[in-house]
């Protein structure tokens, strides 16, 4: 049975995503005093604070944060349990989900084939978004589950290992750079082309530099462009260096228009997740679909693990 949240939980979840009991009153068409009301009527059944106002910040407990992920999870489960419900006379498999650029751009084309493969009659909407967006989007029940290659807060979803990707630098192929292993100080100098603010690609390699003690600023030049097959064509033409996973450059890198940067620390593995809610009730569809995608992987850029 599908657990459902009552009109107080809704007002919650409103207030939590608002932040803020004027904007949640107005988007749920109440008065301030009744969502008052229903958030001091839930402090009530929990016996605990579920917000503190200070410096004209609403900001939520560590037991409102705990609610949250819970009641958004069963509006989550609610939502698409009614969507089964108006799709019960049809055959068709719906499926929501989200994938972050360079999976949804790069890597998707090839398992949205076996998606098909699998169920042709299938109805398929993926929404390509950065990695805080598709985790508001999972929250608030817009998408089943998501497709992450960013850097997030593993413990308050469900996980599963999609794969252990290649994450690599890259030249132009007549660039000095190519075909050895330029020292730190060379890597340096270049001109950084990466993605906006966000993007799962710049935070990877802005962890990366971390380690090292290093940032994009210390780079000589960083320009920020938002489309990768933009930044490619820059790279190709001698106008900088970039970093991605190795799936978005495949193509180049085996015709030769683009060359590896071998620099030790900065070609390393990262995690591309299958993300959904902790607890779902439809858990058990969703890694159904973690297979056919996980498997489809292994068979077109090698093994998950390997």
């Amino acid at each position: 049975m599908i657990a459902m949240l009552d009109f107080r939980h809704q007002t919650f979840l409103a207030v939590y995503r608002m932040g803020s009991y004027t904007k949640a009153a107005a988007q749920l068409n109440l008065t301030q005093p009744a969502v008052s009301q229903h958030i001091k009527a839930l402090e009530e059944r929990y016996g605990c604070p579920l917000f503190v106002y200070a410096n004209k910040v609403l900001t939520p407990t560590e037991q409102g944060r705990l609610l949250y992920q819970a009641a958004s999870r069963i509006a989550s489960d609610s939502d698409l349990f009614a969507e089964k419900l108006r799709q019960a006379g049809l055959s068709r498999v719906q499926l929501r989900f989200g994938a972050t650029l360079s999976i949804g751009q790069y890597i998707m084309p090839t398992l949205l084939k076996e998606v098909l493969r699998a169920d042709p009659e299938a109805a398929v909407s993926m929404l390509v978004e950065n990695t805080q967006h598709l985790l508001e989007k999972l929250e608030q029940g817009e998408i089943q589950f998501a497709l992450i290659e960013g850097l997030f807060d593993k413990s308050r979803y469900h996980t599963e290992l999609l794969a252990s990707a290649p994450f690599v630098g890259v030249c132009a192929a007549d660039s000095e750079l190519a075909g050895g292993a330029p020292n730190i100080d060379q890597l340096l100098s270049a001109r950084l082309i990466v993605r906006e603010k966000g993007s799962g690609t710049r935070e990877i390699l802005e962890h990366l530099l971390q380690e090292r003690n290093l940032s994009l600023g210390s780079f000589a030049q960083v320009i920020e462009i938002g489309n990768m097959e933009a930044i490619k064509e820059l790279v190709k033409d001698g106008l900088g260096i970039t970093f991605f996973y190795q799936a978005a450059v495949r193509q180049e890198l085996a015709a030769g228009t683009l060359k590896k940067l071998v620099v030790p620390g900065l070609d390393a593995r990262r995690e591309l997740n299958f993300v959904f809610l902790k607890d779902s009730q439809h858990g058990e569809e969703y890694l159904h679909w973690f297979q056919i995608f996980r498997e489809g992987y292994g068979r077109a850029f090698g093994q998950a693990q390997g």
